[in-house]
């Protein structure tokens, strides 16, 4: 059996009481339990990345990080019709260590339950030669979702979450095993 895919799950919304910990936890479960994967977690309200997209040594680890991951998850909010700003300070500032990977996300929010967020992210990761994953997990209305031990009884959800990690692993072993065989021309 091949090694475990490297996937961070990075936490895109930096505000204050920010409802984005109890869905990333609860993603974070699925993940841990599929061991197809080694799971880290990029929470980026614990991640200074300048907005100046300058590089420092916090940016260099940043890339690094990212470069030796195989797979990554987006846990994002839906601000104003679109997603968090640190999610795009994260996303500018590495480049080729994107390229070639697999990401997939959870949304959540109001009525839209994150999805316009999502869709403008799929034109934000296939301009920087990533492959967006088509599952989607998404929950509307977030907050009245979960309990108070961050568990849902969203079965729609909870059958994404399963169907983002198979997809998200097969995308995974291919591209890593395509990069290791012949390096991206990106």
């Amino acid at each position: 059996m091949a090694a475990p895919l490297r996937l961070e799950v990075i936490v895109a919304s930096v505000r204050p009481q920010r409802f984005a910990p109890v869905v990333a936890d609860w993603f974070l479960r699925a993940a841990n339990a599929d061991a197809a994967f080694e799971v880290g977690v990029i929470d980026l309200a614990h991640t200074p990345l300048p907005v100046d997209l300058t590089e420092d040594a916090e940016v260099r680890a940043f890339q690094e990080r990212v470069g030796a991951a195989d797979a990554f998850v987006a846990v994002t909010s839906e601000y104003n019709h679109g997603y968090p700003a640190a999610l795009k300070t994260a996303l500018d500032s590495a480049k080729r260590e994107w390229r070639a990977k697999p990401i997939g996300f959870v949304s959540y929010g109001g009525l839209s339950g994150g999805l316009r967020a999502v869709e403008q992210l799929r034109q934000v990761v296939a301009e920087i030669h990533m492959v967006s994953i088509r599952e989607t997990v998404s929950f509307h209305e977030a907050k009245r979702k979960f309990d108070a031990e961050g568990n849902t009884q969203d079965g729609a959800a909870i059958d994404a979450a399963d169907r983002l990690l198979r997809q998200l692993a097969w995308w995974g072993r291919a591209l890593r095993s395509a990069r290791a065989a012949d390096p991206y021309p990106g």
